[in-house]
């Protein structure tokens, strides 16, 4: 009986066990699936907020794009070198002369580099700049408004890549020309270019208060193609790096002769040694013509100015401003550490990652360390700048950026994956596939003395099966990861729109408190606008005929205009009075051969309008604005050319 008692217990020890181990193992793995859900850690909840913003270069959109992270929800395009429809950017009266270029009107742009305004090292949020590769050109972008108040070309560059990159207070904003040329232009063989043709380094001051730019010097530097750049920061601000390749100065079949040399060069510029010499009236006045293009908040207009001469610096003339940094091989990205001490240049044809000592560097230009010299400029002699290499971390090294806890991310596109190492031991800590080949990579605040952590993105440059299929052309994709950890986390791949090249991110506080929600009417100067609607009116001068309108829920004033001809100039200068958030209004006319209006409250915008038909047309609010938005139109009534109809309008009554 004993025995079976004994028995008995002892099953139902075991059942407990099993039943208590069975129930513990199903509590631990749903905890463990719910601590690790990926999906819980990109949702934000309807009503809630993205942490993060993520700023995305359009590449051949031209244009800048607006992201939440961690959710990969697209807020907003921005336009910047392109025209774009939905606003009426470049369509608009007001906006076209952002678009003005020495070489005419221009509106399609190449967008690269985005980069955010800098105060003492760290991202404040006020402004964002991006390059344009093909015109070169540097924009300027109010982080209040989310739209583009500045654009300012950049004379004697060809290929502006290596931009736009601020120094650690934002004094400038810097452009790296990829393609050397003859400065200034002019006929000549193209086979003469090794000794003739040449980079320039253009540092572009920003003011304080205002942002707003102006080319302070260009540097004229040897013959080779300025790849990317970065500006130093801590200890080595007042420096700027610049990756070079093609240092064989090739002019024809680049991806075999620009990659003859063991290793091409880093180039160290001291802009502050270059900027006290201008200061006290170095450097030459170059007849240069580029446009700087302004937009006025307060008249809701751009204006255009064709500027005629640049100043250039010959840098052998400023001794110890500038070095070359022996680097294998091809290098693409140029990369500065939080610190300030470390500079790394990816080589893409090197095995290994190179790491540069900005100490070792001052130590070795102090000593004259010099291994001869290219044009006059100083080679320093590649051991002694040397910190360290990362052995073999992949294939097809390009960016890296930083998580300021000692840690260092670079992408390789040929072995497409994202590797994270650590700087002084260059030990490989991690690495994650991006399984298509990847570009550039963002840490949000990466690129300053503060890096504000969490997460890293990646932007792919190849995706063809990645999303479903809509034709030949498919969008790019980004992959969000978590870096908070030991381990890089995959939490989510997102499309992108255009090709994105860099990115620039932030933590969302350092923005959405300052978004301005609408315009001031108070503050509006536009020379066309009218503030009620008795301000209304239509005026004709000669062929033109000028529209004075408002717009409010839920109607346009005047709704009725009759008297215009065929072969006038209409101008619709139309005034949103609204003054409450989110309540723009539209504007579109039957015929309109530009693009519609989008007026935000409080603005004006203008829009042309050339009747070729005689007719009754009717015009319309193309912006969904109350429920009676429907309602909100009117006519246009269009005479021959040489009719007596006389010129009149109303709202809410008939014209007589």
């Amino acid at each position: 009986m004993k025995k079976i008692i004994k028995s008995s217990l002892a099953v139902l020890s075991v059942l407990v066990a099993f039943t208590s181990c069975n129930n513990s193992e199903k509590t631990a793995s749903k905890s463990g699936a719910l601590s690790n859900n990926i999906a819980e850690k990109v949702y934000v909840a309807p009503g809630e907020h993205d942490s993060h913003y993520a700023f995305i270069s359009g590449g051949y959109s031209g244009n800048l794009t607006v992201y939440g992270l961690p959710s990969g929800r697209m807020f907003k395009e921005i336009p910047v070198f392109s025209q774009f429809p939905t606003s009426g950017y470049g369509y608009s009266e007001e906006t076209k002369p952002m678009l003005n270029t020495s070489h005419g009107f221009i509106p399609w742009g190449d967008s690269h580099h985005p980069d955010i305004s800098q105060t003492n090292g760290e991202i404040d949020g006020r402004f964002i700049f991006i390059n344009e590769n093909n015109t070169p050109r540097i924009a300027k972008i109010d982080l209040k408004t989310f739209e583009t108040t500045e654009i300012i070309e950049v004379p004697n560059s060809a290929g502006n890549h290596s931009s736009s990159f601020v120094t650690e207070n934002t004094e400038y904003v810097v452009a790296g020309t990829r393609f050397s040329v003859p400065v200034p232009q002019r006929d000549m063989p193209i086979k003469d270019y090794k000794g003739n043709f040449q980079g320039a380094l253009s540092f572009i001051s920003v003011a304080p208060e205002t942002g707003n730019m102006d080319i302070k010097f260009q540097i004229l530097m040897p013959g080779f193609n300025y790849d990317l750049s970065h500006p130093g920061r801590g200890k080595s601000h007042g420096w700027f790096f610049f990756t070079t390749y093609n240092t064989e100065e090739a002019s024809t079949l680049l991806e075999v002769n620009a990659s003859q040399n063991d290793k091409d060069f880093i180039a160290a510029v001291n802009w502050k040694k270059i900027e006290e010499y201008v200061n006290n009236g170095g450097g030459t006045m170059m007849p240069a013509e580029y446009a700087h293009n302004v937009y006025d908040e307060h008249t809701h207009t751009a204006t255009s100015t064709m500027k005629k001469e640049v100043r250039v610096v010959n840098p052998i003339d400023v001794p110890g401003a500038v070095f070359f940094l022996p680097t294998p091989k091809s290098p693409h990205g140029c990369d500065v550490d939080p610190s300030g001490e470390y500079i790394v240049g990816n080589g893409k044809l090197s095995a290994n990652l190179t790491v540069h000592s900005f100490t070792k560097m001052l130590d070795a230009i102090e000593n004259k360390k010099f291994d001869g010299d290219a044009y006059g400029i100083p080679i320093l002699k590649f051991e002694d700048v040397l910190a360290g290499s990362v052995e073999q971390p992949g294939l097809g090294p390009l960016h890296t950026e930083f998580d300021g806890q000692g840690n260092a991310y670079t992408t390789f596109f040929i072995s497409s994956e994202v590797v994270k190492w650590k700087l002084g031991t260059w030990e490989v800590l991690d690495r994650k596939p991006t399984y298509y080949s990847v570009g550039h990579l963002t840490i949000p605040g990466g690129n300053s003395g503060k890096p504000q952590g969490k997460y890293m993105f990646a932007m792919n440059k190849i995706t063809k099966d990645r999303y479903l299929p809509t034709g030949p052309e498919m969008e790019h994709s980004a992959q969000l990861y978590d870096i908070s950890g030991d381990k890089m986390e995959l939490l989510l791949d997102f499309p992108t729109h255009g090709e994105p090249h860099y990115a620039a991110a932030m933590e969302a506080n350092l923005i959405k408190e300052r978004s301005q929600k609408i315009y001031n009417l108070e503050e509006n100067k536009h020379p066309y606008a009218a503030f009620t609607d008795a301000d209304t009116k239509v005026v004709r001068k000669g062929n033109e005929v000028h529209i004075y309108m408002t717009t409010i829920r839920s109607h346009f004033s005047p709704d009725n205009i009759e008297g215009v001809k065929v072969g006038d100039k209409v101008f619709f200068h139309v005034t949103n009075l609204e003054q409450d958030f989110d309540v723009p209004h539209g504007f579109a006319v039957l015929g309109q051969n530009t693009s519609e209006l989008l007026i935000m409250p409080g603005q004006t915008k203008t829009s042309i309008w050339e009747p070729t038909k005689v007719g009754v047309w009717p015009f319309y609010c193309t912006d969904f604005c109350s429920a009676l938005h429907q309602e909100m139109q009117g006519y246009i009534r269009v005479s021959p050319a040489n009719a007596n109809t006389p010129l009149k309008w109303s709202m809410g009554e008939d014209i007589e």
